[in-house]
């Protein structure tokens, strides 16, 4: 039978790992929401990760696709985190229109202290250092790149500084990660990972509305400057319903993505759009790994050669590439 799309006056729920815009006239917001199952776990089960790592990179999975989906161009979206933490690197991109794909690196003894201190908050993990947001258009284009410090925050909230401090848009980052214990179709014991978030942004047609407190430079009182900014009515109101968002209605599969907007936003009159599905797809290939080996000083080819084979296993998707030597040397 084949499957028909929804007609007018009709509407169909767009499901996991679908991204759907909304806009709040009434509050003149607009933004992204999102829940990820099947695209998460896909990514998640092939590296096998330490649970605090794997909500980790669930987070930082979450946050890139938000972004990423906003891009209006042909490009790549990174995310990236570099810290002295435990979880020293955690990076994450999206290739446009739908491609997502990470993975972290961690010490495996300093995690273990860390669990064993009980020091499992993403801030403990992943230590100072910063949270960069790179956007490459490609190879004749400049790189942009935008960072924030890691400095105890969340992860939400550290980019929500970073978009006040390259977009100066007011924003609203939430995130949420769960576990799902269940049993399969054939009754065996299922872990399952869930994520979801959304991103909701202050646009109203008067720029001067859009207006925040100045950030901290280090020495200022920072409360006091916030409780003298006269902050925009309706973004205080939109700010407030944001933050009552729970982690399990941002993953819970019976709630949904639109049920939970219009839980937020429904006496403000929200409006959904068409949603976006995006992807586990990795942008590793053979030809690329071998432009990249064949590139290489031809000591560094040699060093890598085993057993006449060179072996090149993608951090991302863990596809183990093998090459005949004579493939890589230089002539």
């Amino acid at each position: 039978m084949t499957e028909m799309a929804p007609g007018l006056g009709e509407f169909d729920f767009a499901g996991d790992d679908h991204v759907v815009p909304f806009q709040v006239e009434g509050l003149d917001v607009r933004g992204r929401a999102v829940q990820l199952g099947p695209m998460l776990d896909a990514i998640l089960e092939r590296h096998n990760y330490p649970l605090p790592v794997a909500r980790l990179v669930a987070e930082t999975v979450v946050l890139t696709v938000l972004l990423g989906t906003s891009l209006k161009f042909e490009g790549k979206l990174i995310v990236q985190t570099k810290g002295d933490g435990p979880v020293d690197l955690v990076v994450a991109d999206f290739a446009t229109p739908d491609r997502v794909r990470a993975y972290a690196r961690f010490n495996e003894e300093a995690l273990a202290e860390a669990l064993k201190d009980g020091r499992t908050q993403s801030h403990e993990l992943l230590g100072k250092g910063v949270l960069a947001f790179t956007i490459d258009q490609g190879a004749h284009t400049q790189r942009y790149q935008g960072i924030v410090a890691l400095d105890g925050a969340t992860l939400e909230e550290i980019a929500g500084v970073y978009f006040r401090q390259s977009e100066q848009i007011p924003t609203k980052v939430r995130l949420g990660v769960a576990e799902l214990l269940d049993r399969d179709e054939n009754g065996k014991p299922r872990h399952r990972w869930r994520a979801g978030g959304m991103v909701a942004q202050f646009l109203p047609d008067a720029p001067e509305r859009m207006r925040q407190p100045d950030l901290s430079g280090g020495d200022s009182d920072s409360d006091d400057n916030e409780h003298l900014f006269d902050e925009d009515d309706l973004w205080a109101e939109a700010k407030v319903m944001v933050e009552t968002i729970d982690a399990d209605e941002l993953t819970d599969p019976m709630v949904g993505t639109e049920r939970l907007l219009y839980r937020l936003f429904h006496e403000r009159g929200v409006r959904v759009y068409q949603p976006q599905a995006v992807y586990d797809r990795c942008s590793c290939s053979r030809e690329k790994i071998r432009s990249v080996l064949t590139g290489l000083h031809a000591d560094d080819i040699e060093s890598t050669i085993e057993d006449g084979l060179i072996k090149v296993t993608c951090e991302f998707c863990s596809t183990t590439y093998r090459f005949e030597a004579g493939e890589v040397r230089q002539q």
